[in-house]
């Protein structure tokens, strides 16, 4: 089996995402801007618990390809929890920690990937 691409990966991290009900998942391209990572997946959930139940169905999604992340780090308790699959960074927020940080304004020079089929 061929490894996941970047776009592959981001694409199926997103629509688990919508499956679990996120709000406003938004994925966007950052080759063009960033040298960090390829893909910036943001999503919000309404509750730690929808937070985790998130995070932990990408995971859980991606690991039956073999697809670990390198790196996690936040829990659902403090608004946000990233996800680090190197070539896509994932974002859980909590809408009210999202806004603070603006993520989507702050990489607003990149283009988002319309989700259409995720």
């Amino acid at each position: 089996m061929a490894p996941l691409t970047a776009e592959r990966k981001v694409r199926r991290a997103a629509r688990v995402a919508l499956d679990k009900r996120a709000l406003a998942v938004v994925v966007l391209d950052v080759q063009g801007v960033s040298s960090v990572t390829d893909y910036f997946l943001v999503c919000s959930g309404k509750s730690a618990t929808h937070l985790q139940t998130i995070s932990a169905a990408i995971q859980e999604e991606l690991k039956r390809d073999g697809v670990r992340p390198m790196h996690a780090e936040g829990v659902a308790d403090s608004g946000w929890i990233l996800l680090d699959y190197g070539d896509v960074l994932m974002h859980v927020f909590l809408e009210d920690t999202r806004a603070y940080y603006a993520l989507e304004r702050l990489w607003g020079d990149a283009p988002a990937v319309p989700l259409d089929g995720a």
